[in-house]
């Protein structure tokens, strides 16, 4: 299934953790079919910390959404992610954006991901590789909403 995962880290190497996280995606048997490019972004939430890293990667796979979140929960902690507090500063950050035209209400999994159409950081990568996906609540395009994003502050770094 069509899945696109984003990924964010504001500490240590970031860009070479993002890296790290591609890797053991794929050694998980995940296939990364496109990848965005690398933006630096400033915090949202806490804005006390060092400025983030994202990107985004558009990927195959036939984990359900539960299966997914685990091991994506399992390579942030192989990454030496350590959850400090809500919006803090982190190693390693991955979440699944979206997985086909899935909705999904679940305890511990939303879909699509429930702020992706508020956040500039997640809609700027993710228009590069996936612009014409429509969201099948708001049913608007990845394009329209990070058209209507502020995106202040989102710098183009470098390629994932």
């Amino acid at each position: 299934m069509q899945t696109a995962i984003s990924l964010g880290s504001n500490l240590g190497d970031r860009l070479g953790t993002m890296r790290q996280a591609l890797l053991l995606l794929q050694e998980q048997g995940i296939r990364i079919t496109a990848k965005s490019d690398v933006f630096e972004t400033a915090p949202q939430g806490e804005t006390n910390q060092p400025r983030f890293l994202n990107a985004c990667v558009l990927t195959e796979t036939e984990y359900s959404p539960p299966e997914l979140l685990q091991r994506l929960l399992a390579i942030e902690e192989e990454l030496g992610r350590i959850r400090r507090y809500h919006w803090g500063p982190r190693e390693i950050d991955l979440d699944i954006l979206l997985m086909g035209d899935i909705v999904l209400r679940g305890e511990d999994i939303v879909l699509p991901h429930p702020r992706m159409h508020q956040r500039a950081f997640v809609l700027t990568p993710l228009s590069q590789i996936l612009p014409d996906w429509e969201h099948p609540v708001l049913e608007e395009t990845v394009e329209t909403m990070s058209a209507r994003t502020a995106a202040d502050g989102v710098i183009r770094i470098t390629t994932l």
